[in-house]
């Protein structure tokens, strides 16, 4: 590939930034009428583990994805908030075996949360594990399918893995539920570009993710531009032999 492909390759945006939901209103006590508004939570990269390609060894340097509305899900009590919590915290650390221990046990006690699956499915792709990593998002995707984000993480895993059609259904879902959502955008329009051979539909991708972007994004203008100037291939003539 070359050095500009694997540069794009290794923007997918996603990681960087992250906003992924517990989705919850949180009820609290008995004695609490009104419930909590749900919460967005910011969740970084695990520092100590090997990225698990090319593709999230440079994500944080990817433009910061918009961040998705809050989608509530199931409302949660204040000690399953704790423990979401400090799993979470333990991602930020650098601690991956306390923060995949917290996050098994919600996902154990509280199946129908997509919040703790998708954070599971993040920490395993991060450590390559992709096969458990798609089974978490996918968990995730089910017990949320209101949430965009979850469907864009779904979908860089996918990618990962190399199953394209699978990862351009993801990121279109993400965009159905949040137009204004740019990291699926900027995502499909790379997956069209590099490994689907679909330049049109890349930049069409591309031209909608830079008018979600105020400040502008240079590299990918210079993607955008590298489209429009890309030579068509040579047509090859076809031969046949005689009868």
């Amino acid at each position: 590939m070359r050095s500009a492909d694997a540069h794009r390759a290794s923007s997918f945006a996603g990681v960087a930034g992250l906003v992924l939901l517990l989705g919850a209103a949180l009820s609290g006590c008995a004695a609490m009428q009104q419930p909590l508004k749900a919460l967005q939570q910011v969740v970084t990269p695990v520092a100590s583990e090997p990225a698990a390609s090319a593709a999230d060894a440079a994500a944080a340097a990817a433009p910061a994805p918009v961040a998705a509305p809050v989608v509530a899900e199931t409302p949660v009590s204040p000690a399953v908030q704790r423990a979401y919590d400090e799993a979470r915290k333990a991602m930020r650390a650098g601690r991956p075996a306390d923060a995949e221990r917290g996050l098994r046990a919600l996902v154990k006690s509280n199946p129908e949360l997509g919040g703790p699956h998708a954070n599971l499915g993040l920490l395993l792709r991060q450590a390559g594990r992709l096969p458990e990593a798609v089974a978490e998002l996918e968990a995730a995707v089910h017990a949320n399918p209101q949430q965009a984000v979850y469907f864009n993480q779904l979908g860089i895993a996918y990618r990962q893995q190399g199953e394209f059609a699978k990862a351009r259904e993801a990121y279109e879902r993400a965009i159905d539920l949040d137009a204004t959502y740019a990291s699926p955008l900027l995502n499909l329009g790379i997956l069209h570009d590099l490994y689907l051979g679909e330049g049109s539909r890349a930049l069409a991708l591309y031209d909608r993710y830079l008018a979600l972007s105020p400040g502008g994004d240079a590299q990918v203008a210079k993607w955008v531009a590298d489209l429009k100037n890309r030579k068509p291939p040579p047509v090859t003539v076809s031969r046949k032999e005689q009868p």
